[in-house]
């Protein structure tokens, strides 16, 4: 598949004077400048019908044109898949990801995953990196997710992501009953000794997590968490690293899965749940175009509410 980009834009006498590199990027904002350069370097961005240096100065009523067809960056294929969008707009979308929807394609999951679906929904998913998904969730975590729909918002919300500026709560059901809430401050890097896990290394990167007591639920506790970084399996590793494992993780809960005192009809409920109890709850960002704060919520999945509406059950029956 592909698309033809046809742009023209005379100079303006206010404009004279300017690199033609950066009052390209002004006049054709739906791009990046790292687009702009690619077209001018190729010679698909011309002044005056003629191929130019990006350091070029203009002078007014200079001709700006770029004809180029351009062609999808994803090989993955389309595919009718449900997605639950909360908000959306020209720039972004805003979704709810279900627990068991693989988030980018790989080795085993070559297709069903959320890029297959976005690239569904909208065919110009697939000329922006990744399908526009600027952040993941685990496979096995549901919640909420930021799509970009053009390459600026994309480019944006990647460097708010880096600056920090994106603001992301977690529900999370864990193991154990911590005395309050707190900061996590722990690096996370790859375990040394199994590929496919995460731990707290001294040699890895910088992770924080806040967290908050909702809950206390005989022996187990609802938890908010907010991140302050975005590790790889951040939440899950911290809170193992504290002796409050995640219900249900199979990676990371290790031997203590129950709560000394769990019945074993609580404990089959427990096992049932078949994932980690980890839910995205809420997201906040700058908006990449008109910069009002954008926020929005999850509701939690019926699996996570019917476990803690029966953790409740037996709190209140012991």
């Amino acid at each position: 598949m592909s698309r033809k980009i046809s742009l023209s834009k005379k100079v303006s006498s206010e404009d004279l004077g300017q690199r033609l590199d950066a009052l390209s990027a002004k006049y054709f904002p739906e791009f990046s400048r790292a687009h702009i350069q690619r077209w001018i370097k190729e010679g698909n961005l011309l002044l005056n019908n003629k191929k130019i240096k990006p350091r070029q100065i203009v002078t007014a009523d200079d001709l700006i044109t770029v004809e180029v067809s351009e062609e999808i960056n994803s090989k993955d294929l389309p595919e009718d898949i449900d997605l639950d969008i909360i908000w959306e707009d020209e720039e972004v979308l805003v979704l709810n990801k279900p627990a068991g929807l693989v988030v980018h394609p790989g080795a085993g999951n070559a297709d069903g995953t959320l890029v297959n679906g976005l690239l569904n929904y909208s065919s110009d998913q697939g000329f922006l990196p990744r399908a526009g998904i600027v952040h993941r969730l685990d496979k096995d975590t549901s919640g909420i997710m930021v799509v970009a729909k053009t390459e600026v918002s994309y480019l944006n919300l990647v460097g708010q992501l880096k600056e920090r500026t994106v603001k992301r709560e977690y529900l999370a059901l864990v193991v154990g009953q911590p005395v309050s809430g707190g900061v996590i401050n722990r690096p996370i890097g790859r375990h040394p000794k199994h590929r496919t896990k995460q731990a707290v290394v001294e040699s890895g990167k910088e992770a924080i997590t806040d967290y908050k007591i909702k809950e206390k639920l005989h022996g187990y506790s609802l938890l908010l968490a907010s991140l302050k970084t975005g590790r790889t399996h951040q939440i899950r590793v911290h809170f193992s690293s504290k002796d409050f494992p995640i219900v249900g993780d199979p990676l990371y809960g290790g031997k203590r899965k129950f709560a000394p005192g769990t019945s074993e009809d609580l404990k089959k409920e427990i096992s049932e749940l078949n994932r980690q109890a980890l839910h995205a709850y809420s997201l906040s960002f700058i908006h990449p175009v008109d910069q009002n704060i954008i926020t929005n919520t999850a509701p939690m999945p019926n699996d996570m509410k019917k476990l803690i509406k029966n953790l409740r059950q037996h709190a209140s029956s012991s």
